[in-house]
């Protein structure tokens, strides 16, 4: 065990480089991101990613914000499990049938202030699902949304761009 940790301790952390053209955006997504994150919340923003029905198109550009190349933890963003130590929902998908008393128990109980951010287009507006007999659409039907980032699937600067604006 004590071979291991001294390892970790040895190896530091190790991340991938960004590729040249995307490098120059993040870095400046990131900075003005940093710097809003820590004038508005003093502290890291939470947020608790949700996935009303959909693809999981959106998702797998959620999680790549989490990968080595985009880290997104550099710049104080963590997620959770759980919406009572959240600050922003990030909702994916149209709200299925199902989804809908689970979607308004997560909003009411994430603490004020609270913001809401749907995700792709099905999010914004229910995408190619539509409103069916199993869809409600996007997911201002069921709760209120702040700010909506299009795309299908948008990619993660996307995402990063759409937690700024939602900042400033």
């Amino acid at each position: 065990m004590l071979r291991i940790l001294h390892q970790i301790f040895r190896t530091g952390i190790v991340t991938e480089p960004l590729p040249p053209e995307v490098e120059k955006g993040v870095e400046v997504i990131g900075a003005k991101l940093e710097e809003a994150i820590m004038r508005r919340f003093r502290r890291s923003l939470t947020i608790r990613q949700v996935d009303a029905g959909s693809c999981n198109g959106c998702e797998l550009e959620i999680h790549a914000l989490n990968n080595p190349i985009y880290n997104c933890e550099r710049f104080g963003i963590k997620f959770t499990a759980s919406p009572r130590f959240a600050d922003i929902l990030l909702v994916t998908g149209p709200v299925s049938m199902n989804m809908e008393i689970a979607l308004k128990r997560t909003y009411n109980a994430t603490p004020s202030p609270k913001f809401v951010i749907a995700v792709g287009d099905c999010g914004c507006n229910g995408g190619i699902f539509g409103e069916s007999y199993a869809s409600l659409g996007g997911i201002s039907k069921v709760i209120p949304v702040d700010i909506v980032i299009h795309g299908c699937p948008p990619p993660p600067t996307a995402i990063l761009k759409g937690i700024l604006k939602l900042m400033e």
